[in-house]
């Protein structure tokens, strides 16, 4: 499938979660340097092993994303971690990624998890509830918003998914009318990632279809 989009147009996830540091490591040789993790303690660890690798080889430019789910007690050591954290979807988790932010002396980047189906397994703000979270974001100092970001619920078919890529697209869209600057939208994984590139993702999060299945 074609998406008449530019390649520097998107970013690629890699997508580290229950990965061993040595396959982490080789896909940073590979030239891969933005990697995610669903969980912030596994990442913890895996971060702290992979920076003393990347010393010793010298690796430059390397991010790691948050992808997963927040509690708001895990605060504190996401901003410490990561780079920029995918999912925040409420006002309390935003205040308080702020506070330790400021604390931290760091403007954390972030994206607004939105939910837009009603699974009780997917987390994310509503769409009724989106504006009201951004403009809460905006009035924060230590908090740089960047995007949204959203997952559909799975399908074996990719086609499945374009409808919800296409909502998250127009709600970026109708934002940005109203004066709100979010140029990312994460959305799409490995087995959907192509219908999302064609709906406006400029980053996705592939672990699968760089990996393997996972063990």
């Amino acid at each position: 499938m074609k998406a008449d989009r530019c390649p520097s147009e998107v970013k690629l996830i890699a997508v580290t979660k229950t990965v061993g540091i040595e396959a982490v490591a080789e896909a940073a040789r590979c030239g891969l340097r933005l990697f995610g993790e669903s969980r912030v303690q596994e990442a913890f660890a895996k971060i702290g092993q992979f920076g003393s690798i990347q010393k010793s080889e010298g690796y430059l430019g390397v991010e790691w994303h948050l992808i997963g789910h927040l509690q708001t007690n895990k605060a504190k050591l996401a901003v410490q971690l990561f780079d920029l954290i995918h999912s925040v979807d409420s006002i309390t988790l935003a205040e308080e990624l702020d506070r330790q932010a400021a604390k931290a002396g760091k403007v954390q980047k972030i994206l607004v998890q939105a939910k837009l189906a009603e699974e009780d397994t997917k987390h994310g703000i509503k769409e009724n509830e989106l504006k009201p979270l951004i403009e809460r974001i905006n009035g924060l100092k230590n908090l740089e918003l960047r995007g949204l970001m959203a997952i559909p619920p799975y399908s074996e078919n990719a086609e499945d998914a374009r409808g919800y890529f296409k909502r998250l697209y127009l709600l970026r869209e109708s934002l940005r009318n109203d004066g709100f600057l979010l140029p990312e939208l994460s959305m799409g994984m490995s087995h959907d990632f192509e219908v999302a590139i064609q709906e406006g993702a400029t980053m996705v999060r592939i672990g699968t279809a760089i990996f393997g299945e996972r063990e």
